[in-house]
Formats: C-alpha cells, structure tokens, sequence
C-alpha cells in the first residue's frame, strides 16, 4: 500500500473495503469510490476545483435547516431524486406514475374533512379539486389517506414564511366509500426553487432557470396498495418542458378549467398499484 500512484489508487481504497462486514454497505461504497475516482480522472480535477466542491457542498449543509433541505435540492437539480424515484417506482402500466417527494412535505399537517378549504388563507384564486382513488382493476380504494401540498400564488409554501402562525396550501384527507375525495384550494402557480444558496448558484453557472411548473403534491396511502408520491402539473404551463427538477409526467398533466363563477375546478383520477406481498 505504498507509492501509490493516479493508476493504482483506486484498487488500494477498494482493497481496504474487502472486509465491511454489511454487504449492501460494501457494494454501495465501492461502487461510490469506482465512480468519484473516475469522475476525478475524466474531467482531470484539480486541487483548486476539488477545493471548490468541497466548499460548495459545505455551504450546501450551511444552508440546511428544519424549514429547508439544501441537499435534496441539489439532488433534484442533478436530476438524482427523479432517477432514483424511477428506478424504484416502476409499476403496470395504467397505474398512477410517481415523481419527486420535494423538500416541502411537512408531518403532521391538519385533518380535514371531505370538501373542506385546505389553503386555509393562502393567497391565489380560488379552485375546487375533485378526485378518485382506484386500483388497477377500477374497485374504488375507500379509506385512503391523502397528503395535499403546494405553494400559493406567490409561489411560496407555508414553511417558506417565517412567523406564519398556522398550515396553509396543505392537509390531509380521506377517500370515501366510492373512493372519492374532494377539498378547496388555490389555484396552482409556477414558482422557482429556492435559489439563493448554492443550488441557485449552480443553476446560474451551467444557465438555468430555476422554474417548476404549476402544480400540487399528493402522498396517497392505503392498505393494501404500494403508497403513490407524485403531483398533479397543470395544463398548458411554459415550464412543462424544463421543470428544473426532471418531474414532469405527460401523464400528471390536468385541466385546470375556469368556471362560470370564475373560480377554477380540476378533476383527476388516481390509479394505485396493488402491494406485493411480503
């Protein structure tokens, strides 16, 4: 294990990993050292840039709190989060697609009941959604507890307001016997990612936006069936074809549809793949 060299490196680090005792470990860590090695070799890294990643990911963790998660951002950006929710979410075909989680989900939103308001003042125009739960075979799945989220109209979700002395854009209901749930919102807006950390930085030095196009959050759980992580993206947004976070699904895309009223409806069914058994 001496005189190492840039050709000889690499299998010393990964011989020295011969003996971690979990296999999932070893083969998670070496596959990470065979690939940054070899990153390190193909783009020729230098000390100066080396240095440079390493300061960037510090103030990635600097920018870190209980209301923000810098990291997932970045794994969003690089398109990680969305590759990673491919690889492990694939499903039959006809069966809801899911995309990314974000780092917008809080525990232990408030429960409401079937049509209630879960925008619960957040600012944007009035909008009614309407959807059901159905597995594969079309039986309605009764009983399923819904996550909601979003941003409001100025593209901002609650936990982004400091102060803000209770939810809005998000809560939590229930599917009933016909597998039918419904609530009041606002409607859906554009927004950008948060970009006044590192994450933005990066995106202005490779010249990209920061955009996602409009959209809501659901988590859809029900005994019996895999749990559902996706959006809903609205029709028509100009950021449909380059979400900064690679989520887009032509599938997800609803019609957001103006009522006489002026307010705004969306319908949307959901297609929950049946849980395999352990």
């Amino acid at each position: 294990m001496r005189n190492l060299d840039e050709d000889t490196i690499t299998q010393a680090v990964l011989a020295r990993l011969a003996d971690t005792p979990d296999p999932r470990v070893k083969e998670i860590v070496r596959g990470l050292v065979r690939h940054l090695h070899e990153f390190a070799r193909e783009v020729r890294l230098t000390e100066a840039e080396w240095l440079q990643g390493i300061r960037f990911l510090t103030a990635t963790g600097h920018k870190c709190d209980d209301r923000r998660q810098e990291f997932i951002l970045l794994s969003d950006v690089l398109g990680l989060s969305m590759l990673t929710v491919c690889m492990n979410n694939r499903k039959p075909s006809g069966c809801t697609e899911a995309t990314v989680f974000g780092p917008f989900h809080v525990e232990g939103a408030p429960h409401y009941d079937d049509g209630a308001d879960v925008a619960n003042g957040a600012k944007g125009e009035p909008c009614e959604v309407s959807c059901t739960v159905r597995g594969l075979a079309g039986e309605p799945v009764a009983g399923a507890t819904i996550d909601v989220w979003q941003a409001d109209a100025d593209g901002r979700y609650d936990v982004q307001y400091a102060g803000l002395d209770q939810p809005q854009g998000r809560g939590v209901l229930r599917s009933d016997e016909s597998g039918r749930f419904r609530f009041r919102t606002v409607v859906a807006q554009a927004y950008p990612i948060p970009d006044d950390g590192p994450v933005g930085d990066l995106l202005r030095a490779t010249g990209r936006h920061p955009w996602r196009p409009a959209h809501l959050h659901f988590m859809i759980q029900a005994r019996g069936y895999e749990t559902l992580v996706t959006h809903v993206f609205r029709k028509g947004d100009r950021y449909l074809d380059s979400d900064a976070v690679f989520g887009v699904r032509e599938s997800l895309v609803g019609d957001w549809v103006r009522q006489g009223d002026g307010t705004w409806r969306l319908d949307f069914d959901f297609v929950l793949n049946r849980a395999q058994a352990a």
